[in-house]
């Protein structure tokens, strides 16, 4: 299936799924530069080159639009991303579940600024993408890294904390180092993505980890 764009000056032909894409990538930095509000899908149709029409063949509704942003982001992330951390998870190796994780979020946000802004935005704007976001790829995380701090604690290789806080704690440092480099360029760090994820995961681990001496003591007792 081909789709007929007719501008002032010449005619394309797109397939359907390339017309998706770029439809998908138009809106995004619409809503990044403007929000939500301050968007029409009139201004979308004319940044993209198509008629409204086609904005809603494509998409039936606005909701549908915000879930294909999404899903547009984390295709080809999330599959690698979960099978490194899974690997990670199961061998028991806290410096990768804990890198992998930093390292994933440092490089979606350098690699989809518009998706970083979009995000802020939608919180700002109290807009529904927020809530989305946060129900199917903020909760998960949150989930499966705090399974894993309660199983390493019940092992004797993690502090007994709130394993909740402990998640929040470690993705505070990672957002807010992000944040920074968004809107300041970072002025204090020169450190690549994957250093700067080396670094989170080394000093999270640092205060919550069980030195091996102090866990064989533990069990003497």
């Amino acid at each position: 299936m081909q789709e007929q764009i007719v501008t002032k000056t010449t005619t394309h032909k797109l397939p359907a799924a390339h017309r998706r894409r770029q439809i998908i990538q138009v809106a995004m930095n619409l809503f990044s530069a403007k929000g939500f509000e301050g968007t029409t899908t009139r201004e979308i149709s004319k940044a993209a080159g198509v008629s409204e029409a086609i904005i809603f063949r494509h998409f039936a509704t606005k909701e549908d639009l915000y879930a294909a942003i999404i899903d547009f982001i984390i295709q080809g992330h999330s599959e690698s991303f979960y099978t490194e951390l899974n690997q990670a998870i199961e061998s028991r190796n806290d410096t990768a579940v804990f890198e992998t994780l930093a390292f994933c979020i440092l490089e979606t946000h350098r690699k989809e600024p518009a998706f970083h802004r979009l995000l802020l935005y939608s919180g700002l704007e109290g807009h529904k993408l927020s809530q989305l976001f946060m129900e199917t790829q903020v909760r998960p995380v949150y989930q499966l890294l705090s399974d894993y701090i309660s199983r390493r604690a019940k092992e004797g290789a993690f502090r007994r904390r709130n394993s909740m806080v402990l998640v929040r704690a470690f993705l505070g440092m990672v957002s807010h180092h992000s944040l920074i480099q968004r809107i300041y360029g970072d002025p204090f760090l020169r450190k690549s993505n994957r250093e700067m994820a080396r670094e989170f995961a080394q000093v999270f681990l640092h205060g919550v980890q069980i030195r091996s001496s102090t866990r064989k003591t533990r069990k003497r007792k």
